[in-house]
């Protein structure tokens, strides 16, 4: 896919949890939005921040393509992601976009259960809808500390049915994600993004059961073009740059189960 590197303009900066900043930006030249695929991520230029030199990686949290908006769920933990918070309407920010690979439905599959923890919710939602979209129903398995850090279940739920496990048991199941009995289900594959040891006890249970499961990695970047080598992840194949092989990836494909 071609890539862009373009101004978009702050339309909104919703501070949904002391934590997440929920970005809505739309191109500031009044071009329409190009394509974009759930799965793919965003390269930001940080301009207010005087220790942020290079890019920081953002997954596409949703686009909505009637207004030409893209949104994009920031989590406030350096100086870069906490300057992005604090962006106001009409300010612009400079995207290279869209990059990446994409999530994938493949042909006799059809109960899919996306899973996400913290900020790895954000590429769950677009991805829902474009299965929703497609005629599917897909369900979302979705973990948190507690039932304050849950985040956009308002619009997770307007796509499919959403199961919650909270690590203090205030909302949804008692503890981690692999502990919710919806996992034990049989579904045709398992799509999940959030902090790695999740990611890696969530296909560990799915392998088990034989449920083919793609994770989105969230391996630091600099580039986001396969140029400075700081995302290499190991494969069975050897290394390869996750910025421009994934972020998504079949767990078979990487080295986790060795």
């Amino acid at each position: 896919m071609k890539k862009y590197i373009l101004d978009f303009e702050v339309v909104e900066n919703r501070c949904i949890h002391n934590l997440y900043s929920l970005l809505v930006v739309k191109p500031a030249d009044g071009s329409k939005l190009p394509e974009i695929k759930a799965g793919q991520f965003v390269q930001v230029r940080i301009d207010k921040s005087k220790t942020t030199f290079l890019r920081r990686p953002i997954s596409v949290n949703y686009v909505d393509a009637g207004k030409n908006e893209l949104w994009l769920l920031v989590r406030k933990a350096g100086d870069g992601t906490q300057a992005l918070a604090q962006m106001k309407p009409g300010e612009v920010l400079n995207l290279i976009l869209p990059l990446g690979n994409y999530f994938k439905a493949r042909e006799g599959e059809s109960r899919f259960l996306l899973v996400g923890g913290g900020v790895g919710i954000a590429p769950m939602l677009f991805w829902g809808k474009q299965l929703k979209e497609s005629g599917y129903e897909p369900e979302f398995l979705i973990g948190a500390r507690s039932e304050a850090d849950l985040l956009e279940l308002e619009y997770l739920n307007k796509i499919g049915v959403v199961h919650v496990s909270t690590d203090d048991g205030s909302a949804g199941t008692p503890g981690v994600v692999t502990l919710n009995p919806v996992l034990m289900q049989k579904w045709d594959r398992v799509y999940c993004c959030g902090p790695a040891p999740m990611m890696k006890a969530v296909s560990a249970l799915a392998r088990n059961n034989g449920v083919p499961c793609d994770v989105s990695l969230e391996n630091m970047m600099a580039c986001g073009l396969g140029a400075c080598l700081c995302c290499v992840e190991k494969t069975v194949k050897g290394n390869v740059c996750v910025c421009t092989e994934g972020p998504i990836f079949n767990t078979n494909e990487l080295t986790w189960h060795d």
